[in-house]
């Protein structure tokens, strides 16, 4: 009648008042009979039989002294039941976690990458995207990362893989140590930020240290993570407290006038809008930019090349190559970004200014 259940897994739980009702039964005791002989009420008793009463610690003591038989027979009658119950729901929940991650296309990409680990285990792919994303189940990925499965972003988007994305960068700036945000100091460093450019360096690993540092001093931690296929980003802000911002960035285009004014853009949206507020860039989207894309575009323009300098070269008319590089020069800037900028705003066709824009090396 009473079996020693160590290791007894079942596929379905049998509460412990089952074995309690055999157990009166072989001794032909009421439930009444027990209720007298432990103190407890007969609907007590009753309830423990039909499974809608556990059996507590202080219950079994009293089953001990009736029954002879340990309390930690009960006890464990009763954790065995319970744990049964949890395991049952949760191959439940897997079934439907499972479903979720199939939707995570990016997977073998980002596993590629190191992000997670490589496996072709359902359940263990299940384990490993909740442990990235830092989250008890795989559901709460768009209200955690909200911000990846706006609507407006259209149906060509890959709104798991832009989560995963996103995700990646919220795990490399929390490795970043940065002061609390200071906008005078943000101020003071973007001259030392356009030394970087003016340098000329395609490799990025060159100057993302210096870059990480310079944000880092003045309260932003820089994230640049690799691109994903059909997420379509160049970069995104976000405030990950009231004192510390993240500025991300892809290798989704590689020319330098775009990684740079991708990068003045973020950190425009940090000096002019609310705390609150995050911010995808998608270069390619077509619908109309919102107020504060043309701000932070604006910030980007005027922050590279003082508008004042722009205007007058502008005025100048001539956009030779050799003039674009005098121009760049007397700003203390690197020629392909103002030729980007010219060409973008069709001044030059992108063919005559080929030879000036370079391409930053990610890897």
């Amino acid at each position: 009648m009473i079996n020693n259940l160590k290791g007894y897994k079942p596929d379905i739980a049998i509460h412990p008042g089952v074995t309690l009702e055999e157990t009166i039964g072989a001794l032909n005791m009421s439930q009444k009979e027990l209720s007298e002989r432990t103190g407890l009420t007969h609907k007590t008793i009753n309830e423990i039989i039909k499974g809608k009463n556990p059996i507590t610690p202080e219950t079994a003591i009293k089953f001990e002294r009736v029954f002879g038989v340990s309390a930690r027979f009960w006890n464990n009658l009763e954790s065995n039941y319970q744990e049964t119950l949890a395991r049952i729901e949760d191959e439940k929940r897997f079934k439907e976690e499972i479903k979720i991650a199939e939707q995570y296309t990016c997977y073998k990409e980002m596993a590629k990458l190191g992000w997670v680990r490589k496996t072709r285990n359902k359940k263990e792919k299940v384990k490993i995207l909740m442990n990235y994303f830092g989250l008890d189940s795989l559901k709460f990925v768009p209200a955690v990362q909200a911000i990846a499965f706006r609507r407006s972003y259209g149906p060509n988007i890959n709104k798991e893989a832009l989560a995963a994305w996103l995700r990646r960068g919220e795990i490399k700036a929390s490795k970043v140590e940065t002061e609390n945000y200071y906008k005078k100091k943000l101020n003071e460093i973007i001259p030392e930020i356009k030394k970087i450019i003016r340098s000329n360096s395609d490799n990025f690993k060159n100057f993302e240290n210096k870059l990480i540092d310079l944000c880092a001093s003045c309260g932003i931690a820089v994230a640049f993570v690799t691109y994903l296929r059909n997420t379509y980003v160049n970069g995104a802000t976000r405030w990950l407290s009231p004192n510390k911002a993240l500025i991300q960035l892809s290798s989704r285009y590689k020319y330098s006038d775009i990684f740079w004014f991708t990068f003045f853009h973020e950190l425009g949206h940090i000096v002019l809008h609310g705390k609150k507020e995050e911010f995808i860039e998608f270069k390619s989207k077509e619908s109309k930019l919102e107020k504060e894309e043309i701000e932070a575009d604006e910030y980007a323009k005027n922050t590279l090349i003082p508008k004042k300098d722009y205007n007058q070269f502008i005025k100048m008319g001539i956009f030779s190559n050799e003039y674009i590089i005098a121009f760049a020069k007397g700003i203390g800037l690197s020629p392909g970004i103002v030729a980007g900028r010219l060409a973008h705003e069709k001044y030059v066709r992108w063919g005559e200014i080929a030879d000036l824009r370079t391409k930053i090396i990610f890897n």
